[in-house]
């Protein structure tokens, strides 16, 4: 899945991370430059070619400090060009509506993230800028323009010049080095085009402009963030990097279930990054590239049930019924998703299924029921494991009940999946960690390569918002505490929830809930973690309750135009 049918996107061998844009009657002339490196480029655009293929002039030149001085010198001199833009952060890509092209640019942005010395930015404003230096405009032109830019993308875009934000960290070890069990070096690297929003824009570019992939940059849209963690001295770094397909996206009820090819709606990969800062880069000295053994990452999945469903909110109803559209008893597309999982993550694949099993009139309940036949059918043609692992557990119901601790079983639940799927280490096992092993009486030998995650604990709900990220952030809690162990920051792995690294691991998953809530559903979680704790407060009832008015707010007015720029802008 992410662009099977795609054309895939080839990441740039060389960097180019500013530009400064010059402009004449007849030109555009783009200086693109990797000043730390002393590399510098000029691309070249026509602005009155009538022929696209005349457009852009890419020579492919590498020049200087001193020969891209002159080349700026010749054509301010020759041809009269002046500075229109200076300090460009990045290209998006190339647009066309109704008549001539735009390049899409970065004017300002802001560092959010370290990554092995990478760093990965925020965008904090762009530019859509014409090519023609008198573009023709009309009403259909300016409706269109007016749509693309109803994307926010100063709103958690994201993107970095020199690593690939697209892929997790487990991939792109495998594609940076011989010693990984995963990859070969050498192969062709491309971005994972189904995290890649500005795919059409970045096509449009090297395919109908015809430019090299180092004049633009892939954008991602979700969430990023990273904190520090202070433990007996030594720094440990959590990143949270949550990855929205661009594949069937949308909002909350104008996009639900799957679609023909298996693409769910609100499907976001979470990736958990913990490291330490022994070695900033991800290069050892004098050794392999990515070998630097102080990285963990885990990785898990979101994404609506992958069923024909969908409800009807033209009536003024908080809850529409949900309705099966299509009874398919073949489950071809839910098959289709699975197959695809299986591809991305290997096996096993765990569903976790938060939905209501018993309600008064059916609503949930008779989705869940769907899913888990579909389910049970598609495991018959599965060979003996590999089998989807099927978790259905009604949180809502659990929660109302005074016997039952929603976050100890939770917390049991993410113990057990990721005994089945591992985390990512890059590197050995610590020999401290092996001899509690062995004392413990567990005879296996030390780890001495990568330890790999297989496979993916799949979350959902009905939104796969308020309970999913709950769900989620519990998981990423009982993982931080088995990284910080696998690198010899705590003894054992467990944390208790009045830790400092378990309350910062639950205010990174509410920050990342709350920014996906908005996008999918238009307004803040309605139910959080807190919402499950056994000291739940009457404020954090009035609070759910004001939510869940913002959120029907924006459901029943604002769906429809946030769904047509989305639709338009990819």
């Amino acid at each position: 899945m992410g662009g099977d049918a795609d054309t895939p996107l080839e990441r740039p061998a060389v960097v180019l991370n500013t530009f400064d844009v010059y402009e004449s009657k007849a030109q555009l002339y783009i200086i693109g430059s990797s000043e730390s490196r002393g590399y510098y480029r000029v691309l070249r655009i026509n602005r009155t070619a009538s022929s696209i293929q005349h457009i852009v002039e890419d020579d492919g030149i590498v020049h200087s400090r001193d020969s891209v001085q002159q080349v700026i010198a010749d054509i301010q001199s020759a041809n009269g060009a002046k500075l229109l833009i200076a300090n460009v952060c990045g290209i998006l890509g190339f647009v066309r509506f109704t008549k001539g092209y735009y390049i899409s640019l970065v004017t300002k942005r802001k560092p959010v993230a370290l990554l092995g010395g990478h760093h990965v930015y925020h965008v904090e404003d762009t530019r859509l800028l014409s090519i023609a230096s008198r573009p023709e405009r009309s009403d259909r032109e300016d409706k269109y323009i007016y749509t693309f830019k109803n994307v926010d993308l100063t709103k958690n875009f994201y993107y970095s010049h020199t690593y690939d934000i697209t892929h997790t960290l487990q991939r792109n070890v495998a594609m940076g080095t011989t010693s990984s069990p995963l990859g070969k070096r050498g192969e062709p690297k491309h971005y994972n085009s189904m995290f890649v929003w500005n795919y059409q824009l970045i096509c449009n570019a090297t395919q109908a402009v015809g430019i090299r992939p180092e004049w633009t940059v892939a954008l991602i849209h979700g969430y990023v963030d990273q904190s520090k963690l202070s433990i007996f001295g030594r720094d440990v770094y959590i990143t949270l990097i949550a990855r929205r397909s661009r594949i069937f996206a949308g909002v909350r009820y104008l996009k639900r279930g799957v679609n023909d090819s298996g693409y769910v709606a609100n499907d976001v990969e979470t990736e958990q990054i913990v490291n330490t800062l022994e070695l900033t880069s991800f290069d050892m000295p004098c050794n392999l590239p990515f070998s630097n053994p102080s990285y963990t990452s885990y990785v898990q999945h979101r994404g609506s049930i992958p069923l024909f469903w969908s409800q009807d909110t033209s009536g003024i109803v908080p809850k529409p019924p949900i309705e099966i559209n299509v009874h398919d008893p073949y489950f071809v597309e839910a098959g289709k998703h699975f197959d695809s999982l299986f591809r991305r993550y290997g096996t096993p694949v765990i569903v976790l299924n938060l939905v209501k099993t018993k309600e008064r009139t059916k609503r949930e309940s008779a989705l869940g029921e769907e899913f888990a036949e579909g389910l049970r059918y598609l495991n018959q043609f599965l060979p003996k494991g590999k089998k989807i692992r099927y978790v259905a557990w009604d949180m809502s119901r659990a929660n109302k009940n005074r016997q039952e601790d929603v976050l100890a079983i939770l917390e049991v639940i993410a113990e057990e999946t990721l005994a089945l799927t591992g985390f990512f280490h890059n590197g050995p096992e610590l020999y401290s960690n092996y001899l509690k092993r062995r004392n413990s009486g567990d005879s296996r030998p030390r780890r001495d390569r990568t330890r790999i995650q297989t496979g993916i604990v799949r979350s959902n709900c009905i939104d796969c918002l308020d309970r999913t990220n709950a769900a989620q952030s519990i998981i990423g809690k009982v993982v931080l505490a088995h990284q910080l162990f696998e690198l010899g920051q705590i003894d054992e792995p467990c944390l208790s929830f009045n830790t400092d690294a378990a309350m910062i691991i639950e205010e990174m998953y509410h920050d990342l809930g709350n920014t996906i809530a908005l996008q999918y559903g238009g307004s803040h979680l309605v139910n959080t973690v807190q919402t499950y704790r056994r000291n739940t407060n009457w404020r954090s009832h009035s609070r759910d309750i004001v939510e869940a008015l913002r959120r029907y707010y924006s459901n029943s007015l604002l769906d429809m135009e946030r769904q047509e720029a989305i639709t338009f802008f990819l």
